[in-house]
């Protein structure tokens, strides 16, 4: 047992001294560990407020985004508006400049219609002038103008149809004050009241719109 226990002490003498060096080096080792831990705890912090921060920045950074973007599509809509609203302004502008050039091709020829009215009011006065009587094979001359004449009255009423000029021969016809003018109302026998019993001139319409309203007679009560 002496022999034994010899040669245990014998074995651990050549390692207590590194026992002891680990000994008194193992406080640095402690407080190595301790700043490595709290290092590594400071870096832990550092990265979850790095994260958080990042994590507001986006959501403003959104905040602003969104309002950029209201605005823009309050922008996009104005717009959208004033340009339907010009289109609206374009077509109306169209449409009526369409409708004064149809006008003005129709009714272009209008103060010339009027003037050429009176050429043919003289003409049907000098037709109406000639005694029916007078016009036979023994007056050549009477007969051959009055025949021009009436030919020439003619000739011009087919101009005046051809170019959309009808005329306005309304005996016994309701009084209408959009194409008639009353030049006097008479109680007439047998004729109803308001409508028209002579007509003292002849009225004129072109192409629908009364060029001059006929001078008419009207029936009244008696």
């Amino acid at each position: 047992m002496a022999a034994v226990a010899q040669c245990v002490r014998g074995a651990l003498r050549p390692r207590l001294p590194l026992l002891s060096v680990a000994l008194r080096t193992s406080p640095r080792l402690l407080c190595a560990a301790t700043q490595q831990k709290n290092t590594g705890q400071n870096l832990e912090e550092d990265q979850s407020q790095s994260q958080s921060e990042q994590k507001v920045e986006p959501s403003s950074a959104e905040k602003l985004l969104a309002e950029e973007k209201a605005k823009l599509e309050e922008q996009l809509k104005e717009v959208t508006e004033k340009y339907k609203r010009a289109l609206a302004d374009a077509e109306n502008v169209r449409q009526r400049s369409q409708k004064l050039v149809e006008e003005a091709k129709l009714y272009g020829i209008q103060s010339f219609c009027k003037d050429l009215l009176e050429v043919a009011d003289i003409l049907e006065k000098a037709t109406e002038s000639v005694p029916k009587e007078e016009i036979k094979d023994e007056n050549p001359h009477l007969k051959s103008l009055y025949e021009g004449l009436v030919m020439t009255e003619i000739q011009i009423q087919k101009v005046f149809k051809k170019h959309g000029l009808l005329r306005l021969n309304p005996v016994g016809a309701k009084f209408d004050p959009y194409e008639h003018e009353a030049l006097f109302h008479t109680p007439v026998e047998g004729q109803e009241p308001g409508t028209i019993a002579l007509v003292s001139k002849i009225g004129y319409k072109l192409h629908g719109r009364t060029l001059r309203p006929a001078l008419v007679g009207v029936v009244k009560d008696a």
